[in-house]
């Protein structure tokens, strides 16, 4: 597996902070981090509450990225409670697209770490409402 990979997983469970905030709200039981195309690693955590008002992991790192100035990513991957990895969400997806509408396809996405099995954001969002 490509070392970088294991800087972003390493990063991502650096984060993984399971925790009750409140009796409406946890965080940190899924993280995630995103590589910029500038080369910087950027980490977020999900918050997850009892109405609309939580957030993905993906689109936290997303926007600690934008915080810093940057929009373009490069690679991302999140990791779940039991330490695997996985897909990003729909609507992590849509914000991809929608930062990068001419890139976002190139985009890669580590699906399954255990295995090394990465995708291209492009190649799981077919036919997107983007032209």
């Amino acid at each position: 597996m490509d070392s970088i990979w294991d800087q972003l997983y390493a990063a991502a469970k650096a984060a993984l902070n399971p925790r009750r905030i409140s009796d409406y709200v946890s965080a940190g039981e899924v993280a995630a981090a995103i590589l910029s195309k500038s080369g910087r690693i950027y980490t977020g955590v999900c918050v997850d509450t009892c109405s609309t008002l939580g957030i993905c992991a993906e689109r936290s790192a997303i926007f600690a990225m934008l915080t810093a100035g940057e929009q373009e990513i490069d690679k991302v991957l999140c990791v779940k409670p039991d330490g695997s990895s996985g897909a990003p969400c729909g609507a992590c997806r849509e914000l991809m697209v929608q930062l990068m509408p001419e890139s976002y396809g190139d985009i890669e996405i580590m699906v399954n770490r255990q295995t090394g099995e990465a995708v291209r954001l492009g190649d799981i969002t077919p036919m997107w409402w983007i032209p």
